[in-house]
């Protein structure tokens, strides 16, 4: 093999993208000492987005001070590049699952206001473009909160304003604006990897409002406030934004940005490969590689891979999928991916597995496999 691309996305729990990346290309090098590399770092907008784009186009990692989903105050961190232009940022860093204890998951009272504390911080650093990640996050308050530490004010039939998750979501009757655009003159640009719509069987209560601490009847609450709260937003804006594709993305977050500040959600792994320069990156490659932590039905039906995997096919070079492990189904057999590995041996635990050094000797060792083929 004369150049290689390895893009993979991170391996949950184990390995981040740049980690995988580096052990996979250290097994080729054992190998194939002259092969020519090139790692992209991947995500398809949710944790470790900033830090990818980062590690593949340079920059760096900036800190602020913001709040996390239930309002403690925290440091979170976003990526800035392009000499300050542009500032990346991955919404789990102030408003993510991992930030909370099992028992603190609560999306009745969890908010998005620190995403949109780090949102103004990035303006007032003076970056004129934002691209933002949703994903992972704890929140399912279709982004009000987020929209209040913007300047806006949610205000219920009296006209009294209100401040918590719900009480806006479902008590919500008129909306008013700041009076100065925060975002006015900057291109803001929104990553999801997923098209649910708001609300309904497929929405962001129903479907992801179990993960982050919801019963039953708090999800059906929640579905019923979100859609609520869509009605007041398309008597305001003078059209229903809540079924289009990607407005349940983090817990509703993707309908704010959307239907309120006018940034529709796109495919995250294609803003991703187009920000890094992925096609002229993969010109004239032997192989490309990317993976993820598992490769299943999910992998081709939108996740990161899949993502990888077109590129691959329009620039003609075969690629490869690599995985943590791989549960194999009809939609990977008919994928168009060349091989599908898990590196993963079968007689090994997962918790072994999951071990960064053993993650990486497996890596390594399928890295090796694949040079010899």
């Amino acid at each position: 093999m004369k150049k290689i691309v390895v893009a993979f996305d991170s391996f949950k729990g184990s390995l981040s993208s740049v980690e995988a990346a580096e052990a996979f290309v250290s097994g080729i090098r054992e190998v194939c000492p002259d092969t020519e590399s090139h790692i992209v770092a991947i995500s398809d907008g949710g944790e470790g987005m900033a830090e990818a784009v980062v590690y593949s186009l340079g920059g760096d990692m900036v800190a602020a001070k913001t709040h996390d989903p239930l309002g403690r105050e925290i440091t979170a961190s976003y990526g800035v590049i392009d000499e300050g232009a542009t500032a990346v940022i991955s919404i789990a860093s102030a408003s993510g699952l991992t930030l909370l204890h099992h028992e603190e998951r609560n999306p009745l009272i969890t908010t998005t206001y620190g995403t949109g504390e780090l949102l103004l911080d990035a303006v007032r650093r003076g970056c004129r473009r934002v691209v933002v990640g949703l994903g992972g996050s704890a929140t399912n308050d279709g982004g009000v909160g987020m929209l209040r530490a913007l300047g806006y004010k949610f205000l219920d039939t009296n006209g009294v304003e209100l401040v918590a998750t719900i009480d806006i979501l479902e008590r919500v009757e008129s909306i008013i604006a700041p009076k100065v655009n925060p975002f006015r003159g900057i291109e803001l640009s929104v990553a999801v990897d997923v098209n649910n719509p708001l609300c309904g069987e497929r929405g962001a209560s129903m479907v992801y409002g179990a993960q982050k601490g919801a019963t039953m009847d708090i999800m059906q609450r929640l579905d019923r406030g979100l859609a609520h709260y869509a009605e007041v937003v398309a008597k305001w804006r003078g059209a229903d934004y809540s079924a289009l594709s990607g407005m349940g993305a983090a817990g509703g977050l993707g309908f704010a940005f959307g239907a309120v500040l006018g940034a529709m959600p796109q495919s995250g792994i294609e803003l991703m490969l187009s920000i890094a320069g992925f096609d002229d990156i993969a010109k004239d490659a032997s192989l490309i590689v990317t993976g993820e932590g598992r490769i299943d039905r999910q992998t081709v039906m939108g996740k990161a891979p899949a993502g990888v995997l077109r590129h691959a096919m329009s620039a003609g070079v075969r690629c490869v999928a690599v995985g943590g492990g791989v549960e194999w189904c009809d939609e990977l057999r008919s994928s168009n991916f060349d091989a599908i590995y898990a590196i993963t041996p079968a007689d090994m635990s997962l918790e072994e597995a999951m071990r960064p050094d053993v993650a990486k000797a497996n890596m390594r060792a399928v890295a090796k496999k694949i040079a010899m083929q």
